[in-house]
């Protein structure tokens, strides 16, 4: 199966993904979701791969939606189109959380708005000594509640810390992340891939069975069912992308000025 928006390969047992538009920090458009949301799918199905690795090429693990190829066509669009993006890429963090396969996210560098969720909805995160986190929706007049963010979020680094990240938008460096838990390691930033393998390695040599299990029932486990907590999530958003701060978010990055959201 071919793929134009990351390079994906199969070797011993190992799929990977890594996201390809280096030159923009592998930001995703459109064509990436779709892609995402048909590669997880697949995998389900796809008995060769026992464990997939997610990353990104040069500098960047993933800075988010495009400006240009998503945030600039979301602003024209209509409530219906709006919903039917949202649900898209809730789809991606579905099939993540529900395959019953081990996800390693290789954060190679910046993880930023959609970018810091698919490492979210990845099992484990290895990270780069030069690896940020942000969960910056507000900073473009959105709120916190995208792809899952509000239901994985506190899981792993808890209720409070989780508020905070949402709320502000603030990044996190890679050994912050790694005290809140949301990072499973830092490592430095040219054995990251090398790490990452070997870790990938020792997992396709488990019980994969018993880790697929297991996988599902922390999901199952959980207070409120993933895709209910994704619908509320993809419907939220939705409504967001009409508000005026939405627009705003977009017209002061392209303008290079601070945003001057609605307030009252």
């Amino acid at each position: 199966m071919a793929y134009r928006s990351f390079i994906y390969e199969v070797e011993d047992g190992i799929a990977s993904v890594r996201l390809n538009d280096p030159d923009r920090l592998n930001a995703l458009t459109f064509q990436s979701y779709e892609e995402l949301e048909k590669l997880t799918e697949h995998l389900a199905h796809d008995e060769t791969v026992k464990v997939l690795v997610l990353t990104g090429t040069g500098k960047g693990f993933c800075s988010g939606g495009s400006v240009h190829e998503i945030i600039a066509k979301l602003l024209k669009m209509k409530a219906e189109d709006l919903y039917r993006f949202t649900r898209m890429t809730c789809n991606v963090v579905k099939n993540m959380r529900r395959l019953k396969k081990p996800i390693i996210a290789a954060v190679n560098g910046i993880a930023a708005g959609a970018g810091a969720m698919l490492a979210l909805a990845s099992d484990l995160r290895m990270v780069s000594d030069r690896a940020k986190f942000a969960f910056l929706f507000v900073k473009v007049g959105l709120s916190g509640a995208d792809m899952g963010a509000l239901y994985l979020l506190p899981k792993i680094v808890g209720q409070g810390k989780a508020a905070e990240l949402l709320l502000l938008g603030d990044p996190v460096d890679a050994q912050e992340a790694f005290r809140i838990g949301l990072a499973n390691q830092v490592v430095p930033h040219e054995k990251l891939m090398e790490e990452t393998y070997s870790l990938a390695r020792r997992l396709r040599e488990g019980p994969l069975y018993a880790l697929g299990v297991t996988k599902e029932i922390l999901n199952l486990e959980a207070d409120m069912e993933l895709e209910a907590a994704l619908e509320t999530e993809a419907t939220a958003q939705a409504r967001c992308m009409q508000t005026n701060d939405f627009h705003e978010g977009y017209r002061a990055f392209i303008e290079k000025r601070p945003p001057q959201f609605n307030r009252s």
